[in-house]
């Protein structure tokens, strides 16, 4: 099968482009500098908010949009709002409800805050850490719902989280997208708020037709974004199910993954006389 000619690389962050130890390495950062040095454009999404990416801005030049909470909040490289996809009200309440009856934690973003029940919940401290600012904390989540970008359902009862993306979606049908952005993190935004829609806005905005566009994942909510783009990627330490989503797959983020991806498929796509 003839490799389509790539002219756009979107890669997931977390799981992806960083290490489980949220660390950027050299050898990623030269990689995406090799397609930018060949003219191809590079950006990412991440179901973390724009805060939560602005550390990846400025070592790998980014000047693209960038699709914050899965494509809730598409940012510029300045983190200024170019599109925006809050949940309904009605939705939003009765996700909560499917969260707080599989007994998950819940998180809530806004357009500006990460809302958390606990200081020191699960995984709050190391969500902190990852996105390098502190959540607000706050008695109830209730009064918070009329301008949420995300919802995110926390637990290590991986079984919970799993059947509680199957609830969530059964009970708001089309009005959410719900999907897991980690095992341990069920993340609701409004149904136009996936990687899916991410890739379509791209093309549309960079006028690069979706065949051309390079994606990168590990996660069940990355396949949406498989489907929409001409070459997809999956990571080495993620699911059966996300890796026969994907044309190709590559080494662990453990173990250079991205810049393998890049080197091995990414690259010989953009110039058909090249080899893997």
């Amino acid at each position: 099968m003839e490799k389509p000619q790539v002219q756009l690389v979107i890669a997931d962050v977390d799981g992806t482009l960083v290490t489980q130890q949220k660390e950027l390495t050299e050898r990623a950062r030269a990689a995406v500098r090799r397609l930018q040095e060949r003219g191809i454009r590079f950006t990412i999404t991440s179901g973390r908010p724009p805060r939560g990416m602005k550390m990846l801005i400025e070592p790998l030049a980014l000047r693209d949009p960038i699709a914050a909470f899965n494509g809730g909040l598409l940012v510029s490289p300045e983190l200024k709002t170019l599109r925006e996809h809050f949940l309904p009200e009605t939705a939003a309440r009765q996700a909560v409800e499917q969260l707080r009856a599989h007994k998950l934690a819940v998180w809530v973003y806004t357009d500006q805050d990460w809302l958390v029940p606990e200081r020191h919940g699960p995984h709050v401290d190391r969500e902190e850490w990852t996105v390098k600012f502190p959540p607000v904390v706050v008695p109830s989540v209730d009064d918070q719902l009329h301008r949420v970008v995300k919802i995110t359902g926390v637990s290590d009862d991986l079984e919970a989280v799993a059947r509680c993306e199957q609830d969530v979606r059964q009970a708001c049908g089309e009005q959410v997208s719900a999907a897991r952005s980690q095992p341990y993190y069920l993340d609701v935004t409004h149904p136009k708020a996936n990687k899916g829609t991410v890739v379509d806005l791209l093309s549309e905005m960079l006028r690069v037709p979706r065949e051309n566009i390079a994606t990168l994942g590990d996660m069940p909510n990355d396949i949406l974004m498989f489907r929409r783009s001409g070459i997809s990627i999956a990571m080495g330490q993620s699911s059966r199910e996300v890796q026969q989503a994907a044309r190709y797959v590559t080494a662990s983020n453990e173990e250079e993954g991205f810049a393998l991806a890049i080197e091995r498929y990414v690259l010989p796509a953009a110039d058909p006389s090249a080899r893997a």
